[in-house]
């Protein structure tokens, strides 16, 4: 088994002073009780992640997290594999849509390469840390070694440390790898009780026959694999990705170091669901940023008892759809600091 001492580290406790003080201020802004919905508990959570009254969230760390998967030799993708490596180039030139939001949102981007079937070669703003061409083909074996599952989960969890180091006010993790739906699938039919069918959806843009083999595929690997699983990490092992196993790691560690995450997509939730099923209390530290348009991700978020900010049709993946999330999160917090009371503007209302 891997070394999961660290993983026995319970999460941050949130600070219920901060909380209380953040829900008396609400009570007394100049607008009726709840009258600005979600964005109101999203302010009152962030007090209490970040242990003030008033949240603030302007320092923020994206970090994408590229690998191939050997599941793509079964044909379940409509890319090849190729574009793994060609999207990391991407990254490093500022060409993606997360390096775009980035840019916007004057977020940190990092981009850290596990290892591809295509050799990028040296790139700047790419942190190479390969674990190998990729995982295995999890229809024949499991997809990681006990090894690089500890590696994979710890370079999410140093990544996760630099964040803190630095004092971001949020951390996100983005993806990318060809076949990583898949995966993420099969992850998400072990540890809920949704089939393949409903779980699996076009990924890339696989047409009604490829989606069939690909559900195919997957019962099959599940039958060949699930005598083996005895918890959510044995489960990231068999099916996983480098990229989801780190994408677990960074999740877990924010926990751990009180570091607030907004969660992406499919491929992120999925990370998640292993991240809260093998440490319940991570789950105070999650915000989901969109709901998917992949069509297991509804259910992976019935599972985690999650609600989605935002609803927007997206499936790209890398981190976007949290990206795009973040100026809503802002604009609480803003909302929540900035309003005045109804003594402060001498309104009158319940005081």
């Amino acid at each position: 088994m891997i070394n999961s001492e660290w993983l026995k580290v319970p999460a941050a406790p949130l600070d219920t002073a901060s909380q209380t003080a953040a829900e008396a201020r609400q009570a007394v802004l100049t607008k009726p009780p709840g009258a600005l919905g979600r964005l109101e508990s999203i302010a009152i959570r962030l007090a209490a992640m970040q242990k003030k009254e008033k949240p603030t969230l302007e320092r923020v760390r994206i970090v994408v997290f590229a690998a191939d998967h050997g599941i793509a030799e079964e044909g379940i993708s409509a890319f090849p594999q190729a574009v793994t490596a060609e999207m990391v180039r991407n990254f490093a030139n500022g060409g993606a849509a997360i390096s775009v939001a980035a840019r916007e949102l004057q977020a940190e981007l990092e981009v850290i390469n596990l290892g591809t079937v295509v050799d990028t070669g040296p790139l700047a703003n790419v942190s190479d840390q390969k674990l190998g061409p990729g995982t295995a083909n999890f229809a024949k074996q499991a997809a990681m070694t006990e090894q690089q599952l500890a590696q994979a989960m710890n370079i999410g969890r140093q990544s996760a440390e630099r964040a803190f180091t630095k004092g971001m006010d949020l951390f996100i993790g983005g993806e990318m790898g060809i076949g990583n739906t898949s995966a993420a699938t099969a992850l998400a039919c072990i540890l809920t009780d949704v089939s393949v069918e409903d779980l699996t959806g076009p990924g890339t843009g696989l047409d009604v026959a490829g989606v069939s083999h690909k559900v195919a595929v997957i019962k099959a690997a599940l039958d060949l694999h699930k005598s083996h699983i005895n918890s959510p990490i044995t489960a990231l092992q068999y099916f996983g990705g480098f990229e989801i196993a780190a994408l677990t790691g960074a999740y877990i560690a924010c926990a751990q170091m009180g570091v607030p995450v907004l969660v992406d997509g499919f491929i992120a939730s999925a990370a998640a669901l292993v991240a809260t099923q093998q440490c319940p209390d991570v789950a105070n530290w999650l915000f989901y940023a969109h709901a998917s348009a992949e069509p297991g991700h509804k259910h992976i978020v019935k599972t985690l008892q999650a609600e989605p900010l935002l609803d927007l049709g997206m499936r790209l993946g890398e981190g976007s759809g949290a990206a795009i999330a973040v100026p809503l999160l802002r604009m609480a917090c803003a909302l929540h600091t900035g309003m005045a009371t109804f003594a402060e503007a001498e309104v009158s209302g319940n005081l």
